[in-house]
């Protein structure tokens, strides 16, 4: 099965942050999120009831893949009325020209949705995207195309190598994540059963690399020769037994 083997990092970490992952080709950008989010600490926002944006930064072919919904229907207002814009941007004082000037160069990139489009084009011609995760803590990660291979078996990915513990969801950025490890390593700080506390709130957990690889192999998105075998033999007993 073809497949790649990517390399993620984490952005402005040190000492840096990153892991090596095989993943099956035919994988949507909401697939690799997934991935991303599954190999650090992070959830899309749980436990709590809302999620995070993200969006992967098509820079070569100026288009951005995301969740965010309104950036989404923004784009296509943009398209719709270029006119209404480009007299706007005439009738914009000085003072806030600079600002609209950036606002409309942000509505012409191409926006995608992450379920829709798959990642192999952009991946294999381009070799790195750029991905952003929960805009407030501002994530950066850039995931690079290290190998492309034929051999592989699993509907799923794998972890093959890493390095350091990933930060848990809402820590405030790299800077409040170093904060919290600092407390969270000793256990002489004052605020370090506070921290502890709010850690397994969070399911956070310090880097492992087994209990990685269980959680990825629920990314089955992508079924093996012998995913088939085994559906085509329980479809042959159903049929047999009525069951």
């Amino acid at each position: 099965m073809k497949s790649y083997i990517i390399r993620i990092e984490l952005e402005d970490s040190n000492p840096l942050i990153w892991r090596r992952i095989i993943m099956p080709a035919g994988a949507t950008y909401k697939r690799l999120h997934d991935v991303i989010q599954n190999v650090t600490n992070f959830q899309s926002g749980y436990p709590f009831d809302w999620y995070h944006l993200y969006e992967f930064d098509l820079k070569e072919e100026n288009m951005i893949v995301t969740n965010d919904e309104e950036a989404y229907i923004e784009h296509q207002d943009y398209v719709k009325n270029k006119e209404y814009y480009e007299e706007r941007l005439k009738n914009t004082s000085s003072d806030m020209l600079g600002f609209e000037q950036y606002y409309q160069e942000r509505l012409k990139l191409e926006v995608r949705k992450p379920t829709k489009l798959k990642i192999d084009d952009y991946l294999e011609k381009y070799k790195e995207i750029r991905y952003s995760y929960d805009f407030g803590d501002g994530w950066h990660f850039t995931v690079k195309l290290e190998d492309i291979v034929d051999d592989y078996y699993f509907g799923y990915p794998t972890l093959l190598d890493g390095a350091e513990t990933a930060p848990p969801e809402d820590v405030g950025g790299i800077y409040g994540f170093y904060d919290f490890l600092e407390i969270y390593n000793d256990p002489n700080h004052p605020e370090h059963d506070e921290a502890k506390a709010w850690a397994e709130e969070l399911n956070f957990k310090e880097y492992d690399p087994d209990l990685i690889n269980e959680k990825l192999k629920k990314i089955n998105y992508k079924k093996t020769e012998w995913d088939k075998i085994e559906h085509a033999y329980y479809e042959l007993i159903k049929d047999k037994y009525g069951k």
